[in-house]
């Protein structure tokens, strides 16, 4: 199977920084071609990754997304046959619409057998994104819009409260996927690949970790399966289990009255529960904002007293942000323990919580979101 990944962006914007550091750090000992399509007369990347060992094919002589769509799809069959690779890297210019692109790529998997397109990102320079809104904003929109991952780069040039107006504007613009904050020497390659592949899902691990089914909420033994689900997308209210900045993410089942969100009955097995008429919700949140650990640990110590109704049933809490040092605080809650520790970044600031009854407006005003 060849995954075919596009990395859009902006002229300037860090696209092929960004393909050299998965190339290098991810993507060693597969077998990957590069695409290029340079807006210009000389193709100036082309040199600069040759030395990471890897196929280059550019087309110089136009834009991929519309003059070449014709060359395009023959280029790519091209590949396909003469190298067989694992994954093909599409680094469209920085002036073309990422919509047409995936068009484009999507007529090519649609005819060839073990094709897939696995993913379609933006790369977003987080000083610049008000301003290429504004000036260049059908085309820069589209790339936005249809991003299936943003990456911000020069987040680290960026303070505090720019880089969350940025994140709030990309989220206007795109309020489903994952958008990167953290700087690019902070992650490993294979982080942002988890990414792009959307397998960085943390409300799914807490579910798991808490043994509630992340599809329906419902605690399930060894080897049962929940059956197929309809979910709806709203601008700000999500039931599923992704967590996002600027809106919040639910799954609601009220098992005493059987009212789930789905066309059809959620599962055709007995279930499990703590008790038969619980309503278990996740709630997410992904944020630059930077914590302190003396901060975190007033906020468990919220969580955890007995009267702390006010936030609804705590069955866990978890989160991994960013604190005023560049370090990134680590924290772990279930009923009657917590964990405050420092560990690794990740590609953006992230909580959530499981539990009964939660009030979110509550829990945003408690992290201060």
């Amino acid at each position: 199977m060849t995954k075919i990944d596009i990395i859009s962006g902006f002229l300037g914007a860090g696209k092929t920084t960004l393909i050299k550091k998965l190339i290098e750090e991810a993507l060693k000992g597969q077998k990957v071609v590069l695409i290029e399509n340079e807006f210009g007369e000389i193709g100036i990347d082309g040199g600069f990754l040759k030395e990471s060992g890897i196929q280059i094919n550019e087309m110089n002589s136009g834009c991929i997304c519309c003059s070449l769509v014709g060359d395009f799809n023959t280029a790519l069959k091209d590949v396909l046959e003469q190298y067989t690779p694992d994954r093909i890297i599409i680094e469209p210019s920085g002036v073309g619409k990422l919509s047409d692109v995936m068009k484009a790529v999507q007529k090519v998997v649609d005819a060839e057998a073990n094709v897939v397109l696995n993913s379609h990102i933006t790369v977003a320079d987080a000083q610049r994104a008000k301003m290429y809104l504004k000036n260049f904003g059908e085309f820069y929109r589209n790339q936005i819009e249809f991003a299936s991952a943003v990456i911000l780069s020069r987040s680290q040039n960026v303070k505090e409260d720019k880089l969350e107006k940025a994140v709030k504007l990309l989220r206007s613009l795109n309020d489903k996927c994952p958008i990167v904050t953290t700087p690019w020497e902070e992650l490993s390659g294979a982080q942002i690949l988890e990414v792009m592949e959307g397998e960085n899902d943390f409300a799914k691990e807490l579910m798991e970790a808490a043994q509630v089914c992340p599809e329906c909420g419902h605690h399930h033994e060894h080897g049962e399966e929940c059956h197929d689900h309809h979910h709806d997308h709203e601008e700000h209210e999500h039931h599923h289990d992704h967590d996002h900045e600027e809106h919040e993410h639910h799954h609601e089942h009220d098992h005493e009255e059987h009212e789930h969100h789905h066309d059809h009955d959620c599962c055709g097995h007995d279930h499990h529960h703590h008790h038969a008429d619980e309503v278990f919700t996740s709630w997410g949140k992904e944020t630059p904002k930077k914590f302190t650990e003396e901060g975190i640990r007033a906020i468990l110590d919220t969580l955890s007293k007995e009267d702390s109704d006010e936030y609804g049933i705590i069955l866990r809490a978890k989160g991994i942000v960013p604190d005023e040092n560049g370090k990134w605080i680590h924290f772990d809650l279930v009923p009657g323990e917590d964990e405050v520790r420092y560990g690794s970044a990740e590609y953006t600031g992230r909580i959530c919580v499981i539990g009964s009854k939660l009030n979110e407006d509550k829990l945003a005003e408690l992290f201060g979101l």
